[in-house]
């Protein structure tokens, strides 16, 4: 989702999606949205997960007292560069969380298997989406606090040197040696793959979860669809 669009998410969810992704990086997302999004998603059957504005602490911790489901942290490079906003998706001692008695406990006090269970179900997902963050792929996914990684194949090609991303060859084994990584890890990995035969390789390179629509691509595809489907004129 690019925008705190409502009935967007209550379309999708009729439509059987599952998980919903909000791009809160790139887009506009008051305070006040973003706690509706989450209490929408949740009540209609959606997991929720916010990529943040980046690899800060604050951005963290702002989205998991919202409760989302997990967050995508993007813009990571080394490790030595991003395990603090990593380490924020955890509670002490295995990261830095900091506990709020808000919408993530249910407004009470936490049961005795509170922090436990969110360590285990709410996801931290990095992005591997710059050449540094590539190259030290395999430390950040060993790190206790990561639950996996996201794929984002655009910026990944640009900093790796290409002109673009275009599912090119090289394009395709940069993703694979991710896959290869996430494995060894025995960790999940998340790509956005817009088109059949990217859905295909990632299906074939074991990815967990394959992000397949974007809203503002439904609209222009919507859009276009309604005009295709319009009588055309007689000849004269």
């Amino acid at each position: 989702m690019s925008t705190p669009n409502l009935d967007f998410l209550e379309i999708a969810a009729n439509a059987g999606f599952k998980r919903v992704v909000c791009d809160v990086e790139h887009n506009a997302f008051s305070p006040d949205r973003r706690e509706a999004l989450v209490v929408a998603a949740r009540a209609i059957g959606l997991s929720v997960f916010f990529k943040v504005e980046g690899p800060e602490p604050v951005w963290v911790q702002r989205a998991l007292d919202l409760d989302v489901d997990g967050v995508i942290v993007p813009h990571c490079g080394r490790l030595e560069e991003c395990h603090a906003a990593l380490e924020t998706a955890k509670f002490p001692p295995r990261g830095t969380r900091s506990y709020a008695a808000g919408r993530s406990a249910r407004f009470t006090a936490p049961d005795a298997g509170y922090f436990a269970r969110c360590d285990r179900d709410v996801l931290c997902l990095p992005m591997i989406e710059t050449a540094h963050a590539f190259d030290d792929i395999d430390a950040i996914l060993a790190h206790d606090c990561v639950d996996g990684v996201f794929v984002g194949p655009f910026d990944l090609a640009l900093t790796r040197g290409r002109e673009t991303y275009a599912f090119t060859d090289a394009d395709r084994a940069d993703i694979s040696h991710i896959a290869r990584s996430a494995k060894s890890a025995g960790k999940p990995w998340w790509i956005p793959a817009w088109k059949p035969q990217e859905q295909r390789f990632a299906i074939d390179e074991g990815a967990s979860v394959r992000v397949i629509a974007a809203e503002h691509q439904v609209l222009m595809a919507g859009l276009a669809s309604v005009i295709d489907q319009l009588p055309q004129r007689s000849a004269r």
